[in-house]
């Protein structure tokens, strides 16, 4: 009790010093305030760019792998990019013989002129999609039915719309049994499935008409030599993710019969490693950025303990008459100690207010990819740490200073 008491009447000692020297106080927190305000604002702008770059892959798909056919620049002159395009055979090699594989989907575009019955969109991109886009894809179909198998055997000429593509061909509400005109060929409308919006950033933007048909009829009926642009595949985890690069990979140039000194000639593309990615280098900069508001701290830290040398020498008489009634100079320590400390305090409590103004800012621009952006808890305690760290530090070569000092010469001091 008696220690609760003399801290309490210590923090309420160094209260009054400070208020009775505000402009003093304010100017020697600035550091800490700049640093703390620093350290709130960086961290929660960090988290809410890493939340809108994780709600993207979100929308496009985290567990999703993406191969398509390359020229390496070893082969360029030697090969053309027909030959070294996916196949039906290797695509179909993948889905049996990559275990960390879940799910594949070739895919093949080409742009036709669609129309309905009262208006007409030219050079429309139809991709041509297995059933299994819609595993991979992750888009829920609102009125109608996906694709199945049945539509894929029998080479069926359906297709898949999205919302905008009702709105810019004008077709009822649910266009379901509708007929569409897709290259001059005549397309049963079976499903609409919902459009997702990307950012910029990502290749979205202005969302625009999706037309889907099955893919053996793009084949047939618009592909004839095959072609395949590229294929997607879905992770049967994400944890699984270099396994499956390797997995296609070994198929991939088995089929081809590459020999060991040659580059690919494919790309094969696992979404869970850019993310990964992008989570190494957020972390990277954020240890950047905290170095760099150290210094912040360091000099605002400087301050403190410059300011509480000039108030060691300005209070020296205090000090003196506190010693000559029986003030001991653990005592005296404390009291400059805490002093130190209250004073950090204050600043990380002002820098934390300026901080979370910041990241309100950040969350009311329009459009802004930091509209998530949020202050964790461990960045508020880690700033209130600093503080506290620094009145220590900083504070402790003063609070010496004043507890060494003679009563009789401090009594003394003009």
């Amino acid at each position: 009790m008696i220690v609760l008491r003399l801290l309490f009447q210590t923090v309420v000692l160094a209260l009054s010093q400070i208020w009775a020297n505000k402009v003093r106080a304010l100017l020697t927190t600035l550091g800490v305030i700049i640093g703390v305000g620093a350290i709130v604002a960086v961290v929660s702008s960090l988290t809410g760019f890493e939340r809108f770059i994780l709600g993207q892959f979100d929308k496009i798909g985290t567990k999703r792998v993406f191969i398509q056919a390359t020229v390496p620049p070893s082969l360029r002159n030697k090969v053309s990019w027909f030959d070294v395009q996916l196949t039906m055979e290797e695509v179909r090699a993948i889905a049996d013989r990559c275990p960390s594989i879940a799910a594949v989907c070739p895919m093949w575009y080409g742009g036709y002129s669609v129309e309905s019955a009262f208006e007409k969109i030219e050079a429309v991109s139809i991709p041509g999609i297995w059933p299994s886009w819609h595993e991979i894809e992750g888009r829920s179909v609102l009125m109608g039915r996906p694709f199945n198998s049945i539509d894929e055997q029998e080479r069926r000429q359906v297709c898949l719309i999205n919302e905008e593509a009702i709105r810019e061909l004008r077709l009822d509400d649910d266009p379901v049994e509708e007929y569409l005109l897709i290259g001059g060929r005549r397309f049963l409308i079976v499903g609409v499935v919902e459009t997702i919006q990307l950012s910029a950033m990502f290749g979205g933007g202005n969302t625009s008409a999706e037309v889907f048909i099955p893919f053996s009829t793009a084949r047939d009926i618009m592909n004839p030599r095959g072609r395949i642009n590229f294929c997607w595949g879905q992770l049967a985890s994400a944890d699984v993710a270099e396994d499956a690069e390797a997995e296609i990979r070994f198929v991939l140039r088995s089929m081809r019969a590459q020999p060991p000194d040659q580059d690919d000639t494919f790309n094969v593309r696992v979404f869970q490693q850019f993310i990964d990615q992008f989570r190494a280098v957020a972390a990277g900069v954020t240890f950047f950025m905290f170095g760099i508001v150290g210094i912040s701290l360091l000099v605002g830290g400087i301050g403190i303990m410059n300011i509480m040398l000039v108030s060691v020498s300005e209070r020296t008489r205090e000090i003196g008459l506190r010693k000559a009634v029986g003030a001991r100079p653990a005592v005296i320590l404390l009291q400059f100690l805490v002093e130190a400390v209250v004073l950090c305090l204050i600043g990380a409590a002002i820098g934390l207010a300026c901080g979370q103004a910041l990241v309100f800012l950040m969350r009311i621009i329009p459009n802004s990819p930091l509209s998530e952006a949020s202050t964790p808890i461990w960045a508020i305690v880690l700033s209130a740490g600093f503080s506290v760290a620094t009145g220590v530090i900083f504070g402790m070569f003063p609070a010496i200073k004043a507890a060494r000092l003679d009563p009789i010469v401090a009594l003394r001091h003009e």
